[in-house]
This record gives C-alpha cells, sequence and structure tokens, in this order.
C-alpha cells in the first residue's frame, strides 16, 4: 500500500499544487572540457542530484541502495549509513519534488523513476555488489529497477529486501482502490486513518499545499505501475519480505514469483510504518547486515 512521508523538505517558496510539479528543472550551466571529462561530470552530478549518502565508505564490500516510500525523502535511509558496519555503503534515492529537488516536476511513471535512478548510479553498480531495499512505494520502485538492471544490463542485486507491499503482479495490488484519484478532503481522511503521518502536516494547510501533491504524484506513478506474472524467474538472487503485523494484508508470497533465490518472509509488530520502531529498526538492520555478509562471501568466491 502507498503510503505518507516524513524527511520532506521545501523551500519558502509558492508552489502550485498538482501532479505535474511546481516549477522545471532549473537549467544547468554549460560544461567545458573533454568528451570525457565532461561525461564524467555529468555523472557525478546526477549521482549528487540523486543519491544521498551521509557515510561514504569507498573501501566498503556491497552497497545497500534504498528507495523512498510514497511522498518520502531520503535521509531517513541515509541516516543507516553510520548505523550499518563499515563493509556497508548506504545510498538513499532523492526523487524529484522533494528536498533539495523540491522545484524539479514530478516523475509521471515508474519507467522515468528507473532511469532516474539507473542514470546516476549503473557506474556504481558495475564496480561493486549491490543489494536494493524499498519500503511500499520503493518496494515496487526497486524491483523495477533491479527488473531493468537484469534485462538491459545484465547486472543483478545479491539481494533485494522488499517491505510492506504485495507483489508487482499480485491480484491483490491490481485490484486496490486509486487513492490518488480522491479528492483532497477524501485523501486526508484516508491519510488519517492509517496513521504515519504527523499531525503537524495534516493540520497546516501551507505544508499541506507541498506535501499533497508530491505524495499524490508517488501514488499515481504506483498505482498506474503494471507487470504481469512472470513465466519463469526474472531474478536468481534471494528475496527477503518485510511487513507489520497490524497493516492490512500484502501478498507477500506471491513475491516468490519473481526469483529463483531463497525466498524469506519476516514479519515485526507494528502497522505500516512498523520500520520507524527503534527496536524493529534494529532487527531489520541486524538482518540486512547478516544477509549482506553471507552475499559478500558468497560473491568472493
Amino acid at each position: 500500500m502507498p503510503t505518507p512521508a516524513e524527511n520532506i523538505t521545501f523551500p519558502p517558496v509558492t508552489r502550485a499544487a498538482g501532479r505535474g510539479g511546481p516549477f522545471p528543472a532549473e537549467p544547468e550551466a554549460a560544461e567545458c572540457g573533454s568528451a570525457s571529462s565532461i561525461s564524467g561530470r555529468v555523472t557525478r552530478d546526477r549521482m549528487k542530484k540523486s543519491i544521498n549518502c551521509f557515510c561514504k565508505r569507498p573501501d566498503a564490500l556491497v552497497r545497500l541502495v534504498c528507495f523512498p516510500w510514497a511522498g518520502g525523502g531520503s535521509i531517513h535511509y541515509a541516516r543507516w549509513g553510520s548505523l550499518l558496519n563499515s563493509s556497508v555503503e548506504v545510498y538513499s534515492v532523492k526523487l524529484p519534488g522533494r528536498e533539495g529537488r523540491a522545484k524539479e516536476p514530478f516523475l509521471m511513471d515508474m519507467q522515468q523513476v528507473v532511469d532516474e535512478v539507473v542514470s546516476a548510479l549503473l557506474p556504481e553498480l558495475r564496480e561493486k555488489p549491490f543489494a536494493l531495499f524499498g519500503h511500499s512505494f520503493g518496494a515496487m520502485a526497486s524491483f523495477a529497477t533491479a527488473d531493468h538492471l537484469k534485462r538491459v544490463h545484465g547486472l543483478e542485486p545479491v539481494h533485494l529486501f522488499v517491505s510492506g507491499a504485495s507483489a508487482p503482479h499480485s491480484e491483490a495490488r491490481l485490484c486496490a482502490t486509486k487513492r490518488s484519484d480522491l479528492t483532497d478532503e477524501e485523501f486526508l481522511n484516508w491519510l488519517t486513518s492509517i496513521g504515519g503521518t504527523p499531525p503537524e502536516i495534516l493540520t497546516n494547510q501551507e505544508v499541506l499545499k507541498l506535501f499533497l501533491p508530491v505524495l499524490k504524484a508517488d501514488l499515481s506513478v504506483v498505482e498506474n505501475y503494471r507487470y504481469l506474472k512472470p513465466e519463469r524467474s526474472i531474478l536468481s538472487c534471494p528475496v527477503t519480505c518485510f511487513d507489520g503485523t497490524q497493516d492490512i494484508p500484502h501478498d507477500l508470497q506471491a513475491w516468490k514469483d519473481i526469483s529463483s533465490g531463497e525466498f524469506t518472509i519476516k514479519m515485526l509488530p507494528g502497522s505500516h510504518f512498523y520500520l520507524k520502531d527503534p527496536t524493529n529498526e534494529k532487527i531489520l538492520l541486524d538482518y540486512i547486515t547478516r544477509h549482506l555478509e553471507t552475499a559478500e562471501m558468497d560473491y568472493m568466491k
């Protein structure tokens, strides 16, 4: 189920509501130099714009790329970089329409999300082993990215961690009500009912004018994302599904169809935002660490 956000920061400007975003992206300065230096500069600029890495670890053996929930920022996952051990470097995806990219137009479909991430990270993903983690909207985005990387570039994560979402081809997901089509009043009632959104956001009209468009835009992306049940496994890496025991039921078993690798479901106490609870977060990060260490050893064989 798509979810509300936290850690969103907006500049003190007036923005028009709407899925298309407030303003077009600001033009970039012209680059000078050789073709290779320009290409390198462009790649670094994309990386800086699209990825948040609080704790840079160039000697890390594996990278964990984390995808936000609907409307979410990059800070929640970026801080994981200091919580995981030194063998793991955390990259947190920072999408347009929020944080330092608040003036950029929202992405309109899942392929745009995938293109955004892959264009920024492809050299890094070719360099060393990587794993993907995503919650809710982020679970769909992480899978769509993994699917694209395997089909187009022959790259595959060493582990796919998904949370709080039915599999992309699940009938439960495909038949779910489209929340992005609700009126603002209906939408706010729904947000209040599922919890997870700070009261100071729900009661502040000025903040809501900034918050609702980006959240609805992300919901529209995930609700319109369609993926047919694969005839055979797309991936071969292990897949782990996390979920909250008090969240609405998700079709987690269907995730088993996407990979021939080991499949595991881990349920933790709490509702849709179970992963914000410090105890649950520690359990989740300990689990991820153990499995990435195992993946590192297997990769080095």
